[in-house]
């Protein structure tokens, strides 16, 4: 590859944490990875999907809070205390009406609630003999794209099946953003088959930096994640890359290579916009 890289950026951690059923204890282990992501001068952390309950139809229910709430709050303590933009992997969620979702909230290093994301596409697939999982038997969508700006760059928010579908993607970057961060819990079946080549072709597709964050893999659970936390460049390269135990991935996002490969590989100026185009009907 003859893309040369310049040392303009920021550092991003990618929290790989084992979750347990004892949200108490989960919620104080995220916060001293985000101290310890600080101390190696991380700026925007990034936690997993469902990082303070057991992933499960059955668990949203029993683990569900208002934001703000317990875990929202040591949330917004832990962003101020280690002066990072923290995107909170996501929790459930319950809204005053009763209703259920998968949520992303991310703070700023004032500790301030920038958005929340609600997972926009819900996890409904039947793999015969593999794997059956709905979470629309509890869940709601959410109905807006999530956007926040920091001083680095502009960066797009979605979970886990959101990553799936392209068009989300494509939107973000159209929007401004050079990463994208979509916190996951992709599982055994899904996770060896897709879960690096959907974050690549996302990278490639819009020439941005992607980021997952999973939880560490429990063999134990009724859920069990893929694990595999990963950070993939504008080139299509993964530069960060967990194993399944828990533990913090970085990488240092370089907006100058970002804009080199855009420079290099024009697809957005040549774009046909003239025969097709995707455009937000909802916005965020």
């Amino acid at each position: 590859m003859l893309l040369s890289r310049a040392t303009t950026g920021f550092r991003l951690a990618v929290v790989q944490l084992h979750v347990t059923k004892v949200k108490v204890d989960n919620l104080s282990r995220a916060r001293g990875l985000i101290k310890e992501a600080a101390a190696q001068g991380a700026k925007v952390v990034v936690l997993p999907e469902c990082f303070n309950s057991p992933y499960g139809t059955g668990f949203f229910p029993e683990y569900a809070e208002k934001i703000p709430g317990e875990s929202s709050q040591v949330l917004s303590e832990a962003a101020k205390e280690s002066q990072v933009y923290l995107v909170g992997g996501s929790i459930p969620e319950e809204d005053d009406g009763g209703k259920l979702y998968n949520t992303c909230p991310v703070f700023g290093p004032d500790g301030s609630l920038v958005l929340k994301h609600r997972k926009i596409h819900l996890f409904d697939i039947d793999v015969p003999g593999k794997i059956r999982f709905q979470e629309s038997e509890t869940l709601s969508p959410g109905s807006n794209l999530s956007m926040f700006d920091t001083p680095y760059c502009r960066v797009g928010v979605g979970i886990c099946y959101d990553m799936r579908f392209a068009e989300l993607a494509q939107l973000y970057s159209k929007k401004g953003c050079q990463l994208l961060v979509y916190p996951g819990a992709f599982n055994m079946t899904t996770g060896p088959a897709h879960w690096e080549l959907l974050q690549r072709g996302r990278a490639v597709d819009n020439q941005v930096y992607v980021a997952t964050a999973s939880p560490a893999r429990d063999e134990t659970a009724s859920y069990v994640a893929w694990g595999h936390s990963t950070v993939v460049s504008p080139w299509g390269e993964v530069i960060s890359k967990a194993g399944s135990e828990e533990t913090v991935v970085y990488a240092d996002i370089d907006l100058q290579y970002l804009a080199n490969v855009r420079q290099q590989i024009p697809i957005t100026a040549q774009r046909r916009s003239d025969l097709y185009t995707v455009n937000a009907v909802q916005e965020g």
